[in-house]
């Protein structure tokens, strides 16, 4: 799974204090410094964290840092904290499930109930009789039963992106493990794994005294919480901009070329722009920037998503904004340049059969049309539905369904068009267009919840041949036709096309809205304006701005000019919800176009 990252204007400029933009410490070799210092001024410390971080080679750092100083010292791997292999297998096997795609969410689990009690209290005692410095590294080196015993806590952090690599590429070192587990299931993250750390994280965040950028262990960075906490409370009344991310695919295509530059990047199937998997990259003053998940920002769950979604919804950034590539310089077969014909599932299926809180509600905004841009949509009207999911059941995706278009209803796009998609709608990007995806977020973690019916048996991507030649992807069959719900053309033409409707009308701007569905949990209006427009987030509400029309837009708080960002031409920011009222400023005076996205509650 090749990802990609564009840090290209993704900086957030933020106002802190003199204080804490000096206390900042960059480098590995003055990060280790400061870690043995305090070893040897505090005696017993913590490096604790995320996955990802390679803890063995920064203990053995500071270990021959105090060596050089002829110190004696003792490091513990937290790893012999945590019960056999064996039984973490037995305990995570709940969330792991035999379900082939997907997993259930341990949504109360803690990295302690996985420890052995015999270990972590020999521990305990023996941290409690300390006689020399002594340091325990690894994720859960600090949980509640161990945290007294340390005087100094370090958490070390990595971006979900990185972690995902990892991951894929066989280098992950989980629960109780030394070195990289080659037989690691990815769903024993998702499902299990991310929430135990999670909590942890959240826990840390209020007890640590240093905060680590670690997925670089040659370029470590570090802040005192002090400092951090500063950062994090300034930046959640900022607008947000995330570091997007690009993903090649079997229906890949080549306007990124044109938009930025992404060294590697062949093909481009999206780029996530929104979502709770991306990072943030903070600019405060120093001489270098941070880097860390966006989930971080969530110590403020209120004042970013809002009371509704903070009280219903914790924890969870509950949009997505995907930007769907679909440019080909030459006329291409459907089979090409389509998306697999999938759905996705709503709130109650996610909830009953992955233990998700938010089903998968999304939308195509037409960005960019080109000859030939079309929509996936709905079925036919009279054609024979149980015929199709035979057949799909047939070919799973390994024989091609010759006839396939003879099922699937097919629409012509245009720039401005918007698609609603409501959970079990079959759909699917049709190419020659470039669209904005507003989806819902289901999870935390960022698990994708999309039911592949049929991919037109091709070949999928080989990133490192650079060639449509990758296995096929996989279907997910039982559960794309159980939430199926065999929406028509007809209803798709009456009820899925949404309109937009004037709302306002100013001579400086003006706003129209789309028209939407109960079902449908946000709202998706537009703003247009020369030199400037106006908006609020009402205190109320989460809100994501897409600059589609334009060259670049500052937005700027009304009542504190000093909280703005800036974004570029198919970029996005996000708006938090106290924010309250702002402006949209065209920095070069031209027309643009802004897409706003919130939930309605």
């Amino acid at each position: 799974m090749p990802l990609y990252e564009d840090k290209h204007n993704a900086e957030n400029v933020i106002r802190i204090s003199k204080e804490s933009r000096e206390s900042a410490v960059f480098g590995t070799d003055k990060v280790v410094e400061l870690i043995a210092d305090e070893m040897q001024a505090a005696g017993v410390v913590a490096l604790d964290g995320w996955y990802g971080v390679d803890y063995q080679a920064i203990a053995e750092k500071v270990h021959l840092e105090l060596e050089r100083r002829g110190a004696d010292c003792e490091f513990i791997d937290a790893s012999t904290l945590y019960i056999t292999q064996e039984e973490l297998a037995k305990y995570k096997q709940p969330y792991v499930t035999e379900d082939p795609g997907f997993g259930y969410v341990n949504d109360s689990g803690m990295i302690s109930d996985i420890m052995d009690a015999d270990a972590w209290k020999a521990l305990y005692d023996k941290l409690g009789q300390a006689q020399k410095p002594a340091m325990v590294y690894g994720p859960g080196a600090a949980v509640p039963e161990l945290k007294s015993r340390y005087n100094r806590i370090f958490y070390l952090d990595i971006t979900m992106q990185r972690l995902e690599l990892k991951m894929w590429e066989g280098e992950l070192i989980p629960f109780g493990c030394t070195k990289p587990a080659q037989s690691y299931n990815w769903k024993e993250y998702h499902y299990n794994d991310f929430y135990l750390l999670y909590r942890h994280k959240k826990y840390m965040l209020t007890q640590m005294d240093y905060f680590v950028e670690a997925f670089d262990t040659e370029d470590l960075k570090l802040v005192p919480r002090t400092a951090y906490d500063e950062m994090i409370n300034t930046a959640v009344k900022y607008p947000i901009k995330q570091v997007q991310i690009f993903q090649p695919g079997p229906w890949g295509a080549y306007r990124h070329k044109d938009l930025w530059e992404i060294e590697g990047l062949e093909i481009s199937a999206w780029n996530k722009m929104s979502g709770p998997e991306m990072s943030v990259v903070i600019d405060f003053g120093a001489e270098r920037t941070l880097n860390f998940p966006l989930i971080n920002l969530l110590q403020y769950n209120r004042e970013v998503t809002g009371d509704y979604m903070a009280e219903n919804y914790p924890d969870l950034w509950p949009l997505d904004i995907w930007l769907d590539d679909g440019y080909f310089p030459d006329r291409q077969p459907a089979e090409r340049i389509s998306m697999p014909i999938h759905n996705h599932p709503g709130s109650r299926y996610v909830k009953q059969h992955f233990n998700e809180p938010l089903g998968r509600y999304e939308t195509y905004y037409i960005a960019e049309a080109y000859e030939g841009a079309n929509t996936w949509m709905g079925f036919k009207d009279n054609c024979d539905l149980e015929e199709f999911e035979n057949k799909c059941y047939e070919s799973n995706n390994l024989e091609p369904i010759e006839n396939w278009k003879d099922y699937i209803a097919n629409w012509k796009s245009n720039v401005g068009d918007l698609y609603l998609i409501p959970p079990g709608t079959a759909h699917g990007h049709g190419g020659n267009q470039m669209v904005l995806e507003m989806d819902t977020s289901p999870s935390i973690a960022g698990t994708e919840y999309s039911f592949f019916q049929y991919d037109f048996a091709r070949p999928s991507w080989d990133d490192e041949k650079k060639t449509m030649t990758g296995k096929p992807l996989k279907m997910h069959l039982e559960h794309a036709f159980d939430n199926e719900h065999w929406r028509r053309a007809g209803y798709v033409q009456e009820n899925l096309r949404a309109r937009a409707e004037v709302t306002l009308w100013t001579k400086e701007y003006w706003m129209d809205k789309f028209s939407s569905l109960p079902e449908m949990p946000f709202d998706i209006e537009r703003i247009y304006f020369d030199k400037r427009g106006e908006y609020t987030t009402a205190g109320r509400h989460l809100q994501m701005i897409t600059l589609t029309v334009g060259h670049n837009v500052t937005i700027r708080s009304k009542t504190n000019p000093e909280l703005c960002a800036s974004i570029e031409r198919l970029q996005c920011a996000a708006v938090p919800a106290y924010f309250g009222d702002y402006e949209m400023i065209s920095e070069d005076g031209c027309f643009c176009t802004c897409v706003i996205f919130y939930m309605k509650k």
